[in-house]
């Protein structure tokens, strides 16, 4: 891994303003670029906004004029750009995907694999944990809930990922984000020694739900080294230091402390994990 600079944003996302809400994103993305950001990451569905019921109505496919939208402002900014949309999917019920423009005009993407309950009856789980290159780092995604699933974490750094990109669209229900983060998003970091980048949603989103936004950067020891937490809409940028990963996964250390942890795994004694 190489130096790289990543920004990640809490926005307001208003449900069915789609092109309200691509104004916004373009405006952050060329604040990121007067800073020269490598990587940036939008929260979950922040095309479209995150509501359940309306997301079919609103679905695009990939590619489609929201991603061609975002596109050309990869393209434009020279930066890599990661933003939520409801993605159409082959029934009736769309994907929750994020979209990844490359400045090469290349696009990807990752639909979010484990669904929380209340998401069941409206979307579709995606089947792949897909890792993502630059010339500078190597990276994955997790959307919201998916990263209460150890594995997932584990499967995207074996892949080889050195970051871990995690949009969210958490309400403000569920709790104060930054206090839930800091329970397994650090452990998701240390355990499989990769950064993890998170983002949330923030504010209402005009037909009657609200989001408590939210940023947080981690390094793979597992310890904060960015976060926004100030209630209102902000993009975090954050120069990763490659260093301590290097050392890591090339295998540098001197101590026990510098271990990359999944190689010392015993596959042969996980078996109960896809019997229960």
């Amino acid at each position: 891994m190489k130096k790289t600079r990543i920004a990640v944003v809490q926005m307001q996302a208003k449900t069915g303003k789609v092109k309200e809400n691509l104004r916004k994103i373009e405006q952050f993305v060329k604040e990121a670029a007067t800073k020269n950001v490598d990587i940036i990451c939008f929260p979950e569905l922040c095309v479209q906004g995150y509501n359940r019921e309306k997301a079919r109505l609103t679905a695009e496919p990939i590619p489609g004029e929201s991603a061609l939208t975002i596109s050309k402002l990869a393209q434009k900014a020279n930066m890599v750009i990661l933003v939520g949309m409801a993605e159409k999917s082959s029934s009736e019920k769309p994907l929750i995907t994020q979209l990844v423009a490359f400045p090469n005009g290349k696009l990807g993407k990752y639909s979010k694999t484990h669904l929380g309950k209340s998401e069941l009856p409206y979307f579709t789980p995606g089947h792949n944990l897909p890792v993502f290159s630059t010339d500078k780092a190597k990276f994955g995604i997790q959307i919201c809930w998916d990263l209460h699933f150890p594995e997932v974490t584990a499967i995207l750094s074996l892949k080889g990922s050195e970051i871990i990109f995690a949009p969210h669209a958490s309400p403000v229900t569920v709790g104060n984000r930054r206090d839930i983060w800091k329970k397994y998003l650090l452990a998701r970091a240390y355990d499989n020694s990769v950064f993890v980048a998170a983002c949330n949603l923030i504010g209402y989103d005009g037909v009657g739900q609200s989001f408590c936004g939210g940023a947080m950067v981690i390094d793979p020891k597992g310890n904060v080294i960015a976060e926004a937490f100030n209630g209102k809409e902000e993009l975090l940028v954050v120069d990763l230091d490659p260093a301590t990963i290097n050392t890591i996964r090339l295998q540098k250390a001197k101590s026990m402390s510098g271990t990359f942890y999944l190689q010392a795994r015993r596959p042969e004694l996980y078996g109960d994990l896809i019997k229960y």
